[in-house]
């Protein structure tokens, strides 16, 4: 059973389309695994056998779909119609969806088992849930995706869901050591989803290897990426943004060392500045997340203030307190800024940047600082995550590329090229 559930989800899918394997015998592995290790991860915050393993039986009696078979573990802010949607609140214990949320139903439709329900964050803001980081339980997996990024990193299951509206994918995936990949916005469906910021939020994919993303794309996205005619090697803009400072030593050292061994193995790079007009796009979107923020739960804040978390209600006082002429303002900002930086595609296919501060911090009550991850969110620039360091304390830090808007196909090549050569390299 472990073997089974070490499988990707592009392996397991080969396997299931051929029958060597049953969508119910992996379903069980994943489940078996859960048993055993979730008590101490907590990554689920909803799991029913009977109803995975009714999926998984009924699947090995259809037609051979995209995702025949392959179980995925949904974020808990995304509509599940036969299993609860409680987002990551008590204001919505037992609540159960009328529909499934559309990602959700094409994901149903695809083949793929909804084997469960990972764990968020409140509302998918800070306030952590129960789920520890597997590497280390007595520290943080991330968020606000912290379920997610963990139950995939524990081995619990191939692929998992997460949303991103600040770095809920990127830094998550960066501490618990997975693939995080966070698209262009606008390109996977988001109906169904918890609103957070209307402008910002993203739905992502956590894996463990990066080749299960173009399944994810064809079922989300529609169409199949093609394959570069030739394995070039890629240029890169190594760019350590206003936020450097803020980067720990060993995350330092691991972009550092990562940027040399991509141009010995022939990648141009080139390290670069945003100028002037980039600045301070960290705390505009800050801003356009808090007034968002303040409007899409207006509900939970007018009727439920007394069941939120102290971090929603700060951002509330903030948002409350920007005047419409400024989100306005930053609305514009935003939109200049996005223009701006295709002069910067135009000379290189990607951005090399760090994911988090560094390691997963020790401790429970908080899950790290987005500081690298806002600012590409706010651009709407698609974004993935290659685990490929360690830090001091032996715990993962990953890289993060960063690709021109719609041009997700591009980052995914670049990323691909990325992990062969640093692999080689170590």
């Amino acid at each position: 059973m472990r073997q089974l559930t070490q499988l990707s989800a592009s392996q397991a899918a080969a396997l299931l389309s051929r029958r060597e394997i049953s969508a119910e015998e992996l379903t069980r592995a994943c489940l078996h695994r859960i048993a055993d290790r979730d008590a101490r991860v907590q990554a689920w915050q909803f799991i029913d056998e009977k109803i995975a393993l009714d999926q998984a039986r009924q699947l090995d009696l259809a037609p051979i779909a995209p995702l025949y078979g392959v179980p995925i573990g949904i974020k808990d802010i995304i509509d599940t119609a036969d299993m609860p949607t409680e987002y990551g609140s008590s204001i919505f214990s037992g609540h159960r969806p009328a529909a499934d949320a559309a990602c959700v139903a094409a994901l149903r439709r695809s083949g793929a088992v909804i084997l469960g329900k990972t764990v968020t964050t409140e509302f998918a803001y800070f306030t952590p849930g129960k789920t520890r980081n597997p590497h280390r339980l007595d520290h943080t997996p991330g968020g606000s995706s912290s379920g997610s990024a963990a139950a995939v990193a524990d081995q619990m299951v191939p692929i998992a869901l997460g949303t991103q509206t600040a770095g809920s994918v990127i830094r998550p995936a960066s501490f618990c050591g997975v693939i995080g990949f966070k698209p262009t916005f606008g390109q996977f469906p988001t109906s169904g989803i918890k609103q957070l910021a209307l402008s910002l939020d993203t739905l992502g994919v956590f894996t463990r290897d990066l080749t299960d993303l173009p399944l994810v794309w064809k079922v989300f996205g529609g169409n199949a990426w093609s394959l570069p005619a030739a394995d070039l090697p890629p240029r890169i803009a190594f760019c350590r943004t206003e936020q450097w400072p803020l980067a720990t030593p060993d995350a330092q050292r691991v972009l550092v060392e990562s940027a040399e061994a991509l141009r010995t193995a022939g990648a141009r790079i080139e390290e670069i500045e945003l100028s002037a007009a980039f600045h301070g796009l960290h705390d505009v979107q800050k801003l356009v997340m808090a007034v968002e923020m303040t409007e899409a739960l207006r509900d939970e804040r007018e009727r439920h203030a007394d069941q939120l978390g102290t971090e929603l209600l700060q951002i509330f006082k903030e948002g409350k307190a920007c005047s419409a002429e400024r989100y306005q303002l930053a609305l514009g900002r935003a939109l200049e800024c996005r223009q701006q930086i295709e002069a910067i595609f135009a000379r290189f296919d990607v951005l090399l940047t760090p994911s988090a501060r560094g390691e997963a911090p020790v401790g429970l009550l908080s899950t790290g600082d987005p500081a690298f991850n806002r600012v590409w969110t706010l651009l709407h620039l698609p974004c993935i995550n290659l685990p490929i360091g360690r830090g001091d304390r032996g715990l993962p830090i990953g890289i993060q590329l960063v690709g021109p808007a719609r041009g997700d196909a591009r980052l995914y090549h670049a990323a691909g090229w990325t992990l062969r050569a640093l692999r080689a390299e170590g």
